[in-house]
């Protein structure tokens, strides 16, 4: 008696698709199918996953969208510079400035130890950074120690590598 490899497969999409199962264990051959079946066919599965793509896109665009003018309306309340760079760094940048000083302004002062006046010595620091980049680059490569870069400014000389 031969064993089973080929699988006629309904999946839950209602597409019928002949699937070789030779390269799983005889033993797990029966099990997979039945998973199969509660599962949309590839074709199916790609059309949903490129849908989900795009509904994605829209999603991250206005989020972008949403987070950019939330990042220049904070820095035209606290008088922030404008950002020097490349011109497609300079909104990446001014969305991490914004989201570091913020936390920063949340670790130190409203949950920290830091009074009014503290802050005001390091964001007169803050202000001095003016490299988009810095600023990126914090974001992406320094994210677990955000906190502690910034907290750090009040302690370096400006000069130091800026």
């Amino acid at each position: 008696m031969a064993i089973r490899t080929t699988w006629n497969i309904v999946h839950s999409c209602g597409h019928e698709i002949s699937h070789d199962l030779s390269n799983r264990p005889a033993d797990r051959r029966a099990s997979f199918a039945r998973w199969l079946q509660g599962r949309d066919c590839t074709d199916c599965w790609k059309a949903a996953r490129d849908q989900d793509s795009a509904g994605k896109e829209e999603w991250l665009a206005a989020k972008r969208a949403e987070e950019q003018q939330a990042a220049r309306e904070w820095a035209e309340q606290f008088d922030m510079p404008p950002l020097e760079g490349p011109a497609k760094a300079l909104a990446w940048g001014e969305r991490s400035r914004h989201q570091l000083v913020t936390a920063a302004y949340s670790a130190l002062v409203s949950e920290g130890t830091w009074d009014e006046a503290d802050w005001a010595v390091l964001e007169d620091k803050i202000r001095t950074v003016a490299r988009a980049g810095w600023w990126i680059d914090q974001v992406r490569h320094e994210a677990p120690r955000n906190r502690v870069e910034v907290e750090g400014l009040h302690r370096r000389p400006v000069a130091a590598g800026w």
